[in-house]
Parts: C-alpha cells; sequence; structure tokens
C-alpha cells in the first residue's frame, strides 16, 4: 500500500478476511451480526468498556464492589467434585499469602490437561461470593511468562458480541485480538484527517490516527476520554452539517406558496370567536409560523407544545390563514380517537364562522367520501380531518396549502411523504408533537426543521397532583375514587396488559375490569382497548366523554387523544412498567378542566433504582420538558421518538443523544458558522468537509427531502 494515498478510501483495498483472526467464516459473521463488511467499518467498531489490567490484586484486596481484578499467583491443588451432570474442578489459587477457590463446571478434560499446579499464572475475572466467601468461577487464566510477553496497556478492552458469535468462538477476546491486527495497520499507515488542522488546534484535539488508536488500546483513562471526545465532535460535527445543508437547499430551493394576508376568516374568529385570550406563547408561535407562511419558501417547522398547552388552537389559526389565501389544509392524526377529537374541537371553536371541516377515516362511509371528495375538488372544503386517509392516492385536493401532521413519529417517512404530492409545490408543513422532546434531541433529530415551542399553559389551569402509591394501599385509592365520583367527577384506571401475562405478573386488563364493576358496583364502568372493533371503541369513549360512564378501565389507547375535562382522578396500575413519556401523556388525560386533579402511580415494593427515580420525578413536576431531559438521561434516544422515522440519516457509532448535548451544542454552534461563511462548502479550508460529505451521502438513504 502506498503511502501517498490520501483518502479514507487508502484502506478500501484491504480485505478483511485476510487480517489475522479472521478468515472467510468470520467474515461472514462480522457482517451478519456487527454490520462489519470493510476495514472502516472494523475499525470505528468501538470498544463499550473497558477493564483496568495495569495492576495485580492481593487476595486479601477483593470487596464486592469489584467487578473485575488480576492476580497473580499458582493453583495449590486441583481436585473433581461431583458426579455426572454435578461434575465439576476445585482449584485452591494462592498468590503466596492467601488462598481463593477456583471453579469450573465445563470443559473440564481441558481444564485437567492443560491447567498445571506450581506453574505461576495470572488469573483474571470477577469475584463471586459463594458460602460466606470469594472465589472465582472460569476465570482467564494465562501464563505468567506469556502474560510478560505482550503489551498490557492498562485498559483492556471489550466488545460487544452477540450469542451466534460466541458460539463461533468470536468472543471480545478474538474481538480483540483482531483489533491489533488492524490497529497495526493504522499506526504504520496512518488514517487520513478529516477535520481540519485549525479545528485540532482550537480545541485541542487528538488527530484520528491517534485517536482511533487510543480507543481501541488506550494507555490510561485520560487517553480513552481524549479519543472518545474528539470521536464524538467528528461525528456530531458531520451530522449537523448533513441536517443544517439539507435545511438550507431547502430554504433556498423549495419554492413555497406565498400567503401575505391575513383575512376575514382569521379576523373574525381572533377577534369574535376565540373561546380565550391567547397566551403570550401561542402569539409569539403564530407569528413565527405566519412569517414561514409568507416567506415565498416552504415551510417546515415543529411545533411542541405540553399536553393541554393549546396546539390545537394554534394549528386552527394556521389553518384560517391558509383560507384567507385561497388555500386548503388538512390535519393527520395517527388514531380515529384523535382525529375525531381534532374534528370535534375545530367544529365548536369555527360555529358559525363558515369554515367547511369534514372527517375522513377509515370509518368514513362511501357517501361521506364521495361528499369530502367533491368538495376537495372544487374548493369548498377548507379544512380535511383524517387519518392515514388522507394519504390514499384517490383523495385529490384542489389547492392543498398547509399539512399539519400530529404526533408525527407515529408516521411512517414514506406515509408522510405523500402529503407533499397533493399539490404542485410541496404544502407547506407543521409538525405538531405534545411529546416534549429535550433540545439536545431536538437539535439532532429534527436538526433540519425550525422549532417553535409553546411553553406556556393557558391560565386557569390547575397543575395535577401526583402520588406514588403501593398495590397495599389499593384499599385507600379505591375509596379516594369514590369519593371522587360522588362528587361529580370521573376516574380512569389504565393497566398495561389488555390480557393475562402470568411470565410478566402484570394485572391484566380483563382482570382489573371484572375487580372495579365489582368494587363500584353503584357505577356505569366501561372498557376501551386497541383490539376492540372501532365501533364498540367508540361507543365506549362517547359514554365516558358524555358523563354517562363514570369510570374508564383502559390500556394506553387514552395516552392521545381523550378530552374528558370533567375526569379528574388518573390511577396507573403497574406504573413501574410505563416509561417517563408515557406515564406524563397519560397524566395529561386530567388537569383538563377547573377541577384540582389527581395522578396515582400504583406499583408493587419491589422497584429498581431506575423505577423509583422514574416515580419520584413524576411525584415531583408536571413539567413536560424535564420529564423529558430525565426520560432521555434514563432511557436513551433510541426509544423515544424512533430516530430511523424521523430524522437521523446515519447510525451514530459513539456519540450519545442523552448525555452529550454539551458536544452537540459546540457541533452545531461550529456548524452553523460554516455554512453562514460558505454554504456551498467550495472555500479550500471546507474542501475536507465537501469530500467526507459526499462519501457519508453515497452510504445513506437521502430523506432529505421529507420532514
Amino acid at each position: 500500500m502506498c503511502q501517498s494515498e490520501n483518502i479514507m478510501g487508502q484502506f478500501d483495498n484491504i480485505d478483511i478476511k485476510f487480517l489475522p483472526g479472521v478468515g472467510p467464516r468470520r467474515v461472514e459473521l462480522l457482517k451478519k451480526e456487527l454490520g462489519i463488511e470493510n476495514f472502516d467499518d472494523l475499525i470505528h467498531f468501538y470498544p463499550y468498556k473497558y477493564i483496568d489490567r495495569s495492576r495485580f490484586y492481593l487476595i486479601r484486596e477483593i470487596d464486592s464492589d469489584q467487578t473485575f481484578v488480576q492476580i497473580k499467583g499458582h493453583f495449590i491443588s486441583i481436585e473433581s467434585e461431583g458426579q455426572g451432570r454435578t461434575a465439576r474442578l476445585k482449584g485452591i489459587f494462592t498468590d503466596g499469602r492467601d488462598t481463593i477457590d477456583v471453579v469450573w463446571f465445563s470443559g473440564l478434560n481441558y481444564v485437567r490437561d492443560n491447567v498445571k499446579i506450581g506453574i505461576e499464572y495470572v488469573l483474571f475475572g470477577k469475584p463471586a461470593i459463594y458460602n460466606y466467601s470469594y472465589n472465582f468461577s472460569h476465570p482467564e487464566l494465562e501464563l505468567f511468562t506469556k502474560y510478560q510477553s505482550h503489551a498490557h496497556g492498562g485498559l483492556e478492552p471489550y466488545y460487544n458480541t452477540t450469542g451466534k458469535m460466541k458460539t463461533s468462538h468470536l468472543t471480545s477476546k478474538v474481538m480483540k485480538s483482531i483489533m491489533e491486527g488492524a490497529v497495526k495497520i493504522v499506526r504504520e499507515y496512518k488514517i487520513t484527517e478529516r477535520l481540519p488542522a485549525e479545528i485540532l488546534e482550537r480545541y485541542h484535539m487528538l488527530n484520528l490516527t491517534n485517536s482511533i488508536i487510543n480507543i481501541h488500546f488506550p494507555a490510561n483513562i485520560d487517553s480513552v476520554n481524549r479519543a472518545r471526545e474528539r470521536l464524538k465532535f467528528e461525528e456530531l460535527l458531520y451530522l449537523q452539517l448533513m441536517l443544517q445543508r439539507q435545511c438550507l437547499q431547502r430554504e433556498s430551493q423549495s419554492q413555497g406558496f406565498i400567503m401575505r394576508s391575513v383575512g376575514n376568516y382569521f379576523n373574525t374568529f381572533y377577534f369574535r370567536h376565540l373561546p380565550f385570550a391567547l397566551t403570550g406563547a401561542q402569539k409569539r408561535v403564530v407569528r413565527e409560523i405566519f412569517e414561514d407562511m409568507r416567506s415565498g419558501r416552504q415551510m417546515n417547522r415543529l411545533l411542541q407544545g405540553d399536553v393541554g398547552s393549546g396546539k390545537t388552537l394554534v394549528a386552527l389559526l394556521c389553518c384560517l390563514i391558509a383560507a384567507d389565501n385561497g388555500y386548503q389544509s388538512c390535519i393527520m392524526a395517527p388514531t380515529e380517537v384523535l382525529a375525531n377529537q381534532h374534528l370535534e374541537s375545530l367544529l365548536g371553536m369555527t360555529s358559525g364562522l363558515g369554515i367547511n371541516i369534514r372527517l375522513l377515516t377509515g370509518s368514513t362511509t362511501k357517501k361521506q367520501r364521495e361528499i369530502i371528495h367533491r368538495e376537495l375538488q372544487d374548493g369548498t372544503l377548507h379544512i380535511l380531518v383524517g387519518t392515514h386517509a388522507l394519504i390514499e392516492d384517490n383523495v385529490v385536493f384542489r389547492n392543498l396549502g398547509l399539512a399539519i401532521i400530529d404526533e408525527q413519529h407515529r408516521f411512517g417517512v414514506a406515509q408522510r411523504a405523500k402529503l407533499w404530492t397533493k399539490n404542485t409545490l410541496p404544502p407547506h408543513v407543521l409538525v405538531m408533537t405534545a411529546t416534549p422532546i429535550p433540545r439536545t434531541l431536538a437539535m439532532t433529530v429534527y436538526g433540519d426543521l425550525r422549532v417553535s415551542v409553546i411553553d406556556e399553559m393557558p391560565p386557569g389551569r390547575k397543575p395535577v397532583q401526583t402520588f406514588h402509591r403501593y398495590i397495599e394501599q389499593r384499599g385507600q385509592i379505591y375509596s379516594f375514587a369514590q369519593k371522587q365520583i360522588e362528587a361529580g367527577r370521573q376516574v380512569y384506571f389504565v393497566f398495561p396488559l389488555i390480557d393475562e401475562n402470568e411470565k410478566l405478573d402484570l394485572a391484566s386488563l380483563e382482570a382489573g375490569y371484572e375487580e372495579i364493576s365489582n368494587v363500584f358496583y353503584q357505577f356505569k364502568v366501561c372498557m376501551v382497548h386497541g383490539r376492540m372493533a372501532s365501533a364498540q371503541k367508540d361507543a365506549n369513549m362517547a359514554l365516558f366523554a358524555s358523563g354517562q360512564a363514570q369510570i374508564m378501565v383502559a390500556t394506553t389507547v387514552i395516552e392521545v387523544g381523550v378530552n374528558v375535562p370533567n375526569a379528574s382522578v388518573m390511577v396507573i396500575e403497574n406504573a413501574e412498567r410505563f416509561g417517563l413519556s408515557q406515564l406524563h401523556q397519560l397524566r395529561g388525560r386530567v388537569g383538563r378542566g377547573a377541577d384540582q386533579s389527581f395522578c396515582i402511580l400504583l406499583t408493587g415494593y419491589k422497584l429498581s433504582k431506575d423505577t423509583k427515580k422514574r416515580m419520584d420525578i413524576m411525584v415531583q413536576t408536571n413539567d413536560g420538558f424535564q420529564i423529558a431531559d430525565a426520560d432521555l438521561q434514563l432511557r436513551g434516544p433510541g426509544d423515544m421518538e424512533g430516530t430511523q422515522q424521523s430524522g437521523i440519516p446515519f447510525e451514530l457509532k459513539i456519540a450519545n443523544l442523552a448525555t452529550d448535548g454539551a458536544i452537540i451544542e459546540r457541533a452545531r454552534n461550529e456548524a452553523q458558522k460554516i455554512l453562514a461563511d460558505d454554504p456551498e462548502l467550495t472555500a479550500p479550508q471546507n474542501r475536507i468537509y465537501a469530500d467526507n460529505l459526499k462519501k457519508m451521502k453515497q452510504q445513506i438513504h437521502d430523506w432529505s427531502e421529507i420532514s
């Protein structure tokens, strides 16, 4: 290989099959199990942890806080114990002062043939307690003479492997051996830098070659941290450059409908029909959206607002602006329940205004569909609310100018994209979510959307009081719920499952419904779950919404879209089984009226540390953004929005959206400065970015036209 080959492709001609320890069978396994297809993939497959191999411990120094220890010594004896299936080998290992038991339950013949008494070994493993004393089970053993012959750089890397890999003896230890061969090549030929020298100097970063060396085989913890910092920054900087360039290109190239005026529909509603004064946050958000709609560029904006913050009212105001300018609007919701809820809210607010609003879902009759299709095409239908039925090919608008998508993470990318084809130019797009998104996640998952936030609740709303209670206190909870019902309120009981599941030991919806019906025999109890026929579900929802039923027993189907202001109590069974964001969404079903509302989190006594923390956070705050930040820290980003659908164009290999907020901020600011001066990245100093982005773009699917 020629050292002058000065691009990342310098290693493209290395077939990893020929690296020491790989071979034809393992190369297929690496590809199938880890997605490692080439040398570049291999060296960017990073260790997930490191174990300190820099010192030897004395047996007397072992304590319960240690995960792995390393001891130098020899075996005094190795003897067989038990017979048949209970057969094992027990060795007594000494460091010259004390002794400790070592046990093997499998591979006994190998141990008998290869492990010798009196010869000096390095023993490495995780100590366990058995019969009130420490021992080792199946530790790593290495002859001390062999240990001395190769360098142990203090911290030993450990790599994630799968069950199939372990079955084929492709363990973390083997991966380490393979990496040693790969890193040897990196040391010899160097890796072409992916960041300009000016950036490395300004932030005092390692170069890429030293970062790769130190991430795999660090001399100490400082080396690991410096390598991680540099690799995370690089990854996040390229992510931000990619997202922000998409945003700039779309704004400069994507022509949008110009909606210049605020006319009769908007003004009549605002001054005569507005149900209550807008909050300062709602006014600010409407101004931001209107600026986009009259700019001549296609709007792509994310509207974040906590449960009950008034997003539907903002959406209506935007639809009225579109109608004033001769354009139609659509609002797409993930469920029929939520679509119906939007329709009822909009009809209630626009009564007498002359705005034509209709609903299109899977349950819409043929006759109703014919009316909708006719009014869509002749332009007399102003706002169409619906589910994914809106994206059907036969749904043709006369002049769709605004598409609003509620809880958009519940739709697939391809589904959402179909809305963009409903007019000659793509309509303005407003994405709404009641799931508050932490700032670090919004900067990446939605990095190519402008963000508006309703961070103020309408006046008169009382914060929901939240309590954590244990199942032994169920009787007290029933008494409290009964008093609330007798005072004219309504109650939700939410269960995590529909069917009995003994393995998970969860209270089932069916059993819960029966018990609650018996306890509250004098009241009407209805049940709703996802497997019900739509007609039955809607009928039961209507019973509760009208007040004819005092109690609703449900699964999380009510998480979004059920608005019953008279409901004042939410009891969440097996609350430990829910994430923070879901608990917050469920709690948002109460507290929607003027009365004080309550949320009771019901759990067993045996809770993990993280679960107890979740319960404490829910009790302490109603702030959705605080909860979202905590949820991101506890769960990580993968569970929150589904990054494959939400906008991250490539998999992050080392950066963590939950914990690397400061690095994300720095990378975002750097990307903004670079693109502000040179949006096309044509300047000589930015050629490095342009070349690498071009290569990256060839390796990923480009969703740049989709919000």
